[in-house]
């Protein structure tokens, strides 16, 4: 999700720590593309819903035409530092322009786009679908009483609140008249959870990608103030020369597109699965839907 939804680790100190930590993952350096080892691919990914989904979506498929695929979590600082320095080989959620912007600027040229993939990454707030007669942001407004005058929100630090309280709040009129009550989006998934159950209004900050779309009925309420802010698109990266090295992945790849149904569903599989069960979640989730692999996989 965006930078506006998760606090952004300094680009200084993450790049300093990039060797160590690839290192302490496992990641080493290159080793000579020859052989069987020209199979191998490494992906790292960070600890993002999307990120977790069609990197172990991409584990899946890769192994079943013979690659050996490590897939290492780490830090989005270090990623990048290390795409730079030629390993791992592949990252699937570079977020621009805005939430990687800075590390964009500093490593984007040392490496290769291989394309969007996504291109709705957005912040929102949003309600359940059976409170039909609100179905924009300016609706909230002289609404209170039905939400307790609360927006549900998540970490305090994250962009999202600060763009929900500096952002939307004052462009609806909704100072004074609403709190935004921050504390986790693990407790904001709990409250917006038991208040579907209990067919009770809510109203929360969200943001796409997110299973919670393919798990509970809920709509974003529209925007037309622009006060939360503009899409982003979801970029696949490379170390220099992946393309040359791993041709017929860089195609897939760029042939790569998902809807947000499609990406909500996906996460939310993955999520629903046991901790060390995501590829075989991946690998259900890829045998529901032979459309959309072979819409880019080829099969």
């Amino acid at each position: 999700m965006l930078t506006s939804t998760r606090p952004r680790t300094l680009v200084a100190l993450l790049a300093a720590l990039a060797a160590l930590v690839l290192v302490v993952a496992g990641c080493g350096g290159r080793e000579p593309q020859t052989g069987q080892q020209a199979k191998a691919i490494n992906i790292g990914y960070i600890a993002w819903d999307e990120d977790i989904a069609v990197t172990y979506l991409y584990k899946e498929l890769l192994e079943q035409r013979g690659y050996r695929v490590n897939a290492t979590e780490l830090e989005v600082g270090p990623i990048y530092a290390g795409l730079a320095q030629g390993n791992p080989d592949l990252f699937l959620d570079t977020w621009l322009p805005q939430t990687h912007s800075d590390y964009w600027k500093q490593y984007g040229p040392q490496l290769e786009d291989l394309g969007v993939w996504y291109d709705k990454g957005t912040l929102n707030i949003a309600v359940p679908k059976y409170l039909t007669d609100i179905n924009s942001i300016a609706d909230l407004k002289g609404r209170a009483g039905l939400f307790n005058g609360v927006i549900t929100g998540i970490d305090p630090g994250a962009g999202l609140s600060r763009t929900t309280k500096d952002g939307a709040i004052p462009a609806y009129g909704l100072t004074g008249e609403y709190t935004l009550q921050t504390s986790s989006t693990t407790a904001m998934l709990a409250s917006l959870e038991k208040a579907i159950n209990e067919q009770k209004p809510i109203v929360v900050t969200l943001w796409h990608p997110h299973w919670a779309y393919a798990r509970y009925p809920i709509k974003d309420l529209q925007d037309p103030k622009g006060a939360m802010g503009q899409a982003e698109q979801l970029h696949a990266v490379g170390r220099q020369g992946f393309t040359r090295d791993f041709p017929e992945v860089a195609e897939m790849i760029r042939n790569f597109r998902l809807t947000d149904e499609q990406l909500s569903s996906l996460e939310n599989e993955i999520n629903s699965a046991q901790k060390g069960q995501e590829q075989a979640a991946a690998r259900k989730w890829a045998d529901a839907h032979p459309e959309v692999i072979n819409s880019f996989a080829g099969g």
